[in-house]
């Protein structure tokens, strides 16, 4: 039976659906970002029949698509948050709630049991990042292009196995990826034009026999493009992945965390520097789980997902 297991980070929380010794479906909760289903005061800074403008007390700005009602700029009023903040290519668009008369309170967490000694690395969890920095996932007889837009998440499917069964082959892989990277919201899928009805059909099925409801789906046309709708609740992994020095930085953080014990230097792109720099609570959490002190080093030679710990 399929069991979550969690990983707590530094700076972000890791869960992991594993079903047969394989990741199946993951999230990924940021520290600094709150989860979807909490209800927070907030001040009301804009105020419009639609998209009025909340702000909470550590100054994050929510959408309230609906309106705050009665409520007037400057007065406070709780608010549930039904979208978390997609970070990345569009940092203006912030999380999205509405006013509610319930109390504050915190989402409730997903359930899971905690990991051991890297136990989400031998169950292939770098191999997921390194599928999400780089926007390509492979499989025997093709490959997915995601490419994360404003509007939608893409999904190219490409191969050199006949159409038709790279057609049902790559719908079955794309519903993988899209559960295992944790993609809501609208979502294209371009398959190989398959000639016939029947092989469309099937393709479709594979969606259907993958993918978890609640979801939507339109039929595969013609030229092979499916559009897929599923709740979006907060970031795709391959929407975290966009927002690259944090994302490198938690992810040599993770890294580092599983170095043998004792002092640390962490080298890697400057930009990743940067983002640590900026955060020193997440350096004195590692200094303490390797029982040392920790240093930086830019490396402008060094790509930006190149990072490393050094013994010092």
């Amino acid at each position: 039976m399929p069991e979550w297991l969690i990983e707590r980070g530094i700076g972000e929380t890791r869960y992991a659906l594993i079903d047969q010794g394989q990741i199946i479906e993951t999230r990924v909760e940021l520290d600094s970002i709150q989860r979807a289903g909490s209800v927070v005061a907030a001040k009301l800074i804009r105020s419009a029949k639609r998209n009025a403008v909340a702000q909470d007390g550590i100054g994050t700005e929510y959408l309230l698509p609906r309106g705050a009602g009665s409520v007037t700029e400057g007065q406070t009023l709780n608010i549930e948050i039904k979208r978390e903040a997609i970070p990345g290519t569009e940092p203006w668009k912030r999380s999205l709630a509405r006013a509610t008369d319930a109390p504050v309170r915190e989402s409730s967490p997903l359930g899971g049991q905690p990991t051991g000694a890297n136990e989400l690395g031998e169950l292939g969890w770098d191999d997921l990042i390194d599928e999400a920095r780089t926007g390509t996932v492979r499989f025997a007889g093709g490959e997915l292009r995601l490419s994360p837009t404003p509007a939608m998440t893409l999904i190219d499917v490409d191969g050199y196995l006949p159409p038709e069964e790279l057609a049902v082959l790559g719908a079955a892989e794309a519903a993988k990826a899209i559960r295992r990277f944790d993609i809501g919201g609208s979502i294209g899928i371009d398959l190989p034009t398959a000639g016939s009805k029947a092989a469309r059909l099937r393709a479709a099925e594979a969606i259907d026999g993958i993918l978890p409801q609640p979801f939507e789906r339109t039929a595969v046309n013609g030229f092979g493009f499916v559009q897929i709708v599923r709740p979006r609740q907060r970031a795709s992994l391959i929407e975290l992945a966009q927002d690259r020095a944090p994302f490198e930085a938690r992810a040599l953080l993770r890294r580092a965390a599983f170095e043998p014990a004792g002092p640390k230097r962490l080298a890697a792109h400057p930009a990743v520097i940067a983002a640590l720099e900026g955060k020193p609570e997440w350096l004195a959490s590692l200094s303490r789980q390797v029982g040392g002190a920790v240093g930086l080093r830019a490396d402008p030679a060094l790509p930006i997902s190149g990072g490393y710990a050094e013994q010092v």
